[in-house]
């Protein structure tokens, strides 16, 4: 694993939530997201970054493992299942956990006093030309004033 402050994991879940949700904000079930092969490629792709960075915030001791492994677990399981990956689990996931995911991750970064506006200027500063993506990272740093 490579050393990054713990900060940047955080963001990059929230920038992976985001993107869930935008890539699947015109659908109504796992069945038609998965039938639209740029939204569900990109959509798992960002469930494997949400995986992959609880995964390291576990390793930094940022989040519980027996809380969020259920996180990695589904990582494992997308990562690996190439064509036999459920849809209506994967529904089910953006649907029922991501936004309350994110909303423990807001409050787990200010119990903690975790500084995160400086890794938020960095990724928009990255996303200059996305202008979707630099409203919400403006939003994202106007809850953590």
């Amino acid at each position: 694993m490579s050393k990054r402050d713990i900060e940047f994991y955080f963001i990059d879940i929230f920038i992976a939530i985001y993107k869930i949700e935008l890539y699947t904000s015109k659908f109504e079930n796992g069945e038609d997201l998965l039938h639209s092969m740029l939204e569900w490629d990109a959509t798992i792709r960002e469930l494997e970054i949400v995986g992959e960075a609880t995964n390291s915030l576990i390793k930094l001791e940022a989040l519980e493992n027996k809380k969020y492994r259920k996180i990695v677990d589904f990582r494992n399981t997308i990562i690996h299942g190439y064509f036999g990956i459920d849809e209506d689990e994967v529904w089910s996931v953006i649907t029922e956990k991501l936004t309350p995911f994110s909303k423990e991750l807001k409050h787990i970064i200010i119990e903690k006093n975790i500084f995160v506006n400086d890794v938020i200027s960095c990724a928009r500063d990255e996303s200059i030309k996305n202008k979707e993506l630099v409203q919400f990272l403006d939003m994202l740093e106007i809850e953590f004033n």
